[in-house]
């Protein structure tokens, strides 16, 4: 399922072909199409277009390119329509300091009034930014303490301007340009975003991919930008597809939230969600809010979580996986036996296994686990973290000591085991002190985490 979240089709490229346009779109696979509207006229087609397709939703705003006449009488026209039931965002908005179409304080005012008014109607925006990265961060930063969430729609930011958005809960979207030949800048962006924050665009008529650069682009062109995000990131198309869907309908409300999964495959590993519980609360994790990863909803009570049989019959013959993965947003080795019994079964299978754990496996159970994983489990990744017990206690919401136990947990598996401990790439993390830890003093492989 693809979403095409940016696609101008009220524009005259489209004349007389939007029926066309639409069935094409359909046979490639795009399940929505969001229009975002640049001035009031748009905005009005856009709606007109929503009402007349029920898989076309519309946002309404005024471009910074149409603001030289703006006046604030027009937000009292955008509220009435964003009243409409198919208006999802207000958009397309931002600034644009490359063409010199519109007085830069007009385009900030309007800009500025424009997100007032997605606060009041408690809509969305979709950020449009050309040569106006420092004022569009400002603007960010101004009202991160607020309600505002937002579509930076083809990212032109740096890397830490991405990392900064998405930890206010804002998405990142890049159109065709990606799969452009000189665009590894871009690209360089796009491998730092994980999955999780991004939204799939076309920008239609405009960025058309490779290999059909120099046309018109239309929504049916969203698997080429969905490809590129694949390699990228080395996920599946169906990854790309399922993940950036469901953050549609974290940000725009459209389509649903997908039910409980068990068992969910990300490339080719299997992984088993094993529990929401965990006797750490780490800042970073996700466990008590959405708990969804990949487009896949994790969010489960102790009620929920499945018995071995389940796990075995959902996982079939291991050997179709390059790995089965006890991981989930929870503390797998809360359910120890439960672990123990669905690796049993993958390595009798020809499966291998691996088990993503704080570490905290002999003091939840109150006993040596590690000899118990020789033969069961074939890798086990522990989250270090930080270097440092008093950070760590910070960062993971737990006693200090357990920083101790941690260590020692991985000391002691690595007797029966491959180890792996990791950190979260945080900036206030020391990550050549970590790296030097783990390799020279634990003597195990060490690897860092993407946070966003």
């Amino acid at each position: 399922m693809f979403i095409d979240t940016h696609a101008h089709l009220f524009l005259p490229n489209f004349n007389g072909e939007v029926d066309q346009v639409i069935q094409r779109a359909k046979t490639a696979g795009v399940d929505f199409i969001i229009v975002p509207g640049i001035d009031l006229a748009s905005s009005a087609q856009a709606i007109d277009l929503a009402e007349k397709y029920d898989f076309i939703y519309a946002a309404v705003g005024v471009h910074p390119h149409d603001t030289k006449e703006w006046d604030d009488s027009l937000i009292d026209k955008l509220e009435e329509m964003s009243k409409h039931p198919k208006v999802v965002a207000i958009g397309e908005i931002g600034l644009d300091y490359y063409y010199d179409f519109s007085p830069k304080e007009m385009q900030l005012h309007a800009f500025e009034k424009q997100i007032e008014l997605a606060l009041r109607v408690d809509l969305p925006i979709i950020v449009h930014n050309r040569e106006s990265n420092d004022d569009i961060m400002e603007f960010a930063k101004r009202y991160k303490d607020t309600t505002l969430r937002a579509q930076y729609h083809c990212f032109a930011g740096s890397i830490e301007d991405a990392k900064e958005l998405i930890a206010m809960k804002h998405f990142i979207s890049f159109p065709g340009n990606i799969t452009f030949k000189k665009a590894d800048d871009v690209r360089k962006v796009l491998s730092r975003v994980t999955v999780e924050n991004l939204l799939l665009e076309t920008d239609s008529p405009f960025m058309t991919p490779v290999p059909h650069r120099g046309k018109r682009n239309e929504p049916s062109n969203i698997s080429l930008v969905a490809e590129q995000i694949a390699q990228t990131h080395h996920l599946s198309l169906e990854d790309v597809a399922r993940a950036t869907s469901l953050n549609v309908f974290k940000l725009f409300g459209i389509g649903r939230k997908p039910d409980v999964s068990y068992t969910y495959l990300i490339g080719n590993s299997l992984y088993v969600n094993v529990t929401n519980r965990c006797n750490a609360d780490c800042v970073f994790c996700d466990r008590k809010g959405e708990a969804t990863i990949s487009g896949y909803n994790l969010k489960m009570t102790k009620s929920q979580e499945p018995s071995a049989e389940i796990y075995i019959n959902e996982i079939g013959d291991p050997k179709k996986y390059s790995e089965i993965v006890f991981c989930g947003y929870g503390e797998p080795t809360i359910r120890w036996e439960v672990v123990k019994e669905v690796a049993k079964y993958v390595k009798e299978n020809g499966g291998k296994t691996r088990i993503n754990t704080d570490g905290h496996g002999n003091f939840i159970n109150k006993k040596d686990i590690t000899p118990e994983m020789k033969g069961l489990i074939d890798t086990v990744s522990i989250s270090l973290n930080s270097t440092d017990p008093e950070q760590y206690a910070k960062l993971m919401q737990v006693d200090p000591k357990l920083h101790r136990e941690m260590i020692d947990f991985a000391k002691k598996a690595k007797q029966y085991t491959n180890v792996v401990m990791s950190i979260v790439g945080l900036n206030s993390v020391d990550t050549e002190k970590a790296k030097d830890f783990v390799t020279n003093e634990i003597g195990v492989a060490f690897r860092e985490r993407e946070l966003f």
